[in-house]
């Protein structure tokens, strides 16, 4: 592609050299770029890249994008300059032009909130596909081209890899897809230049304030995803949350509601709540699920909605819907033969605990113990982690502070910081295992015949990140063990 078909019409304070040449790829990281291609230096939370433009041309790169020129004689270099006033801005767009606008040729639906984005575009895909449908899913856990796995290593990725996985979808001739809008990839336009079809709002609780600072910049992140929407696009939107309609306030697209408690466009009520499943009353029609717990019933109104939007008749949705299972890392429970139950969680925000273990006291009642084993995060939020505790203490019988993913903290520290938010009392029931193993290994020693553990925070992850490197670590790995089960 010329390049001048990928910078007209953008903002530029100055072009120098001609771009009539030809582009053969774009790229954020210079050590990707090869002969004839196109590098965005753009200023990162870790590095900037326009430190690495002079390896971009060193490695063959036809064409750079930048805030400004180094210090280099431009004419010398024979490599073109476009300078604009922001690069992280018009990323997202000269990506979606290089991969010739592929959310143009597909369905392409947002879902973002704090929790329940990796369930509901998950099941979203499951859900098409089980209709017939080839479908695209940009997602937490994977990303996926139809069948084919595609690792993920963001919620969402950058603006690059984003559009071209995209245009990997429209290749195989995917329909419709299904991705996680995170915060983030709003606030650094990670998505800019994208179209589509529908959004979906879960719900918004504390969380990422080690980037956005405060709730209001969270808030502002995420709203401004459904303010960009288009006038034939649709809003799914979370009638229980109290920012469920705050989201909707300034958007063009057309809004319906989903609610457990109001009257709404997508109403839902539990008639039965067990650790196999639920009986829920879907606008007037009930329909039994394999999945447990107000918020999930809240996730499965929202995937209801977004299909009907989409055009599915409500019968077919609530059939397939009667057949879909958990996301991995999602409640997923494992049964000990000695007559306990461990529940995998990827809970790990105040609100997600609460959530999980009120959904766990629901259907268990007074017949068992709460055990809870759960840690935090390291370099994120430091202010969410004595509330976790907190939250794990009020709904639990037995709390097991222990190491998550500590990054480059000590373990300990994050460990007390979550203790800090313990009275005295409290803490008289809480233990604290730094080893994650141990304190697995622990809860099921502690646990008797109908109890329940939750084990919090890592879900679907399959490692403990420790000072840069990634061990493998799953806890439902570390559950079975435990149990003394080999599969």
């Amino acid at each position: 592609m010329k390049l001048q078909d990928i910078v007209q019409g953008l903002e530029t304070t100055g072009i120098f050299g001609s771009t009539s040449v030809e582009i053969n790829g774009v790229h954020i990281d210079s050590r990707k770029v090869t002969e004839g291609d196109l590098f965005i230096a753009m200023r990162g939370t870790q590095s900037d890249g326009h430190a690495f433009i002079p390896k971009a041309i060193e490695a063959g790169a036809a064409a750079i994008v930048c805030e400004e020129i180094p210090e280099m004689k431009k004419e010398d270099s024979g490599t073109v300059f476009i300078c604009v006033p922001n690069t992280e801005m018009i990323a997202g767009e000269v990506a979606t032009r290089f991969y010739g606008n592929p959310t143009s040729q597909l369905k392409l639906v947002g879902v973002t909130g704090t929790n329940g984005k990796t369930t509901i575009a998950t099941l979203l895909y499951q859900m098409f596909r089980q209709m017939g449908h080839k479908v695209g899913l940009l997602s937490t856990v994977c990303n996926y081209i139809n069948d084919k796995a595609v690792p993920s290593t963001h919620t969402t990725p950058d603006p690059i890899s984003l559009n071209h996985l995209l245009s990997q979808m429209v290749a195989e001739g995917c329909e419709y897809a299904f991705m996680e809008v995170s915060s983030h990839s709003v606030a650094q336009h990670r998505i800019a230049g994208l179209e589509f079809a529908g959004g979906v709002f879960t719900n918004l609780t504390r969380d990422h304030l080690d980037y956005h600072k405060t709730v209001e910049n969270y808030l502002k992140a995420k709203k401004t995803f459904f303010d960009n929407l288009k006038k034939n696009a649709f809003v799914v939107t979370n009638l229980d949350d109290k920012n469920g309609l705050v989201m909707t306030q300034n958007t063009s697209a057309k809004v319906a509601t989903y609610s457990l408690r109001s009257l709404s466009d997508f109403k839902g009520r539990i008639l039965e709540d067990h650790f196999e499943g639920m009986l829920i009353d879907f606008n007037g029609r009930e329909t039994a699920v394999q999945f447990v717990g107000k918020f999930n019933a809240c996730n499965l109104l929202a995937v209801m909605g977004t299909a009907v939007m989409l055009g599915k008749d409500t019968d077919e949705v609530l059939r397939v819907l009667s057949m879909l299972k958990p996301v991995s890392g999602r409640f997923e429970t494992v049964r000990s033969p000695k007559g306990y139950t461990a529940i995998v969680d990827y809970a790990h925000t105040p609100d997600a605990i609460a959530n999980v273990l009120s959904a766990i006291r629901e259907v268990l009642g007074s017949r068992g113990k709460v055990i809870t084993v759960v840690g935090a995060g390291g370099n994120r939020d430091k202010g969410k982690r004595p509330l976790m505790a907190q939250e794990a203490v009020k709904g639990s019988d037995r709390v097991i502070i222990t190491s998550d993913n500590p990054r480059f903290e000590e373990p300990t520290d994050i460990i007390n910081d979550m203790l800090a938010g313990l009275s005295d009392e409290e803490r008289q029931n809480v233990l604290s295992i730094t080893d994650r193993r141990e304190a697995i290994r622990t809860a099921c020693m502690l646990a008797g015949q109908g109890d329940v553990i939750l084990i919090a925070g890592k879900g679907h992850e399959d490692y403990q990140d420790i000072k840069g490197v990634k061990h493998h670590f799953d806890d439902k790995e570390e559950a079975k063990k435990a149990m003394g089960i080999d599969k």
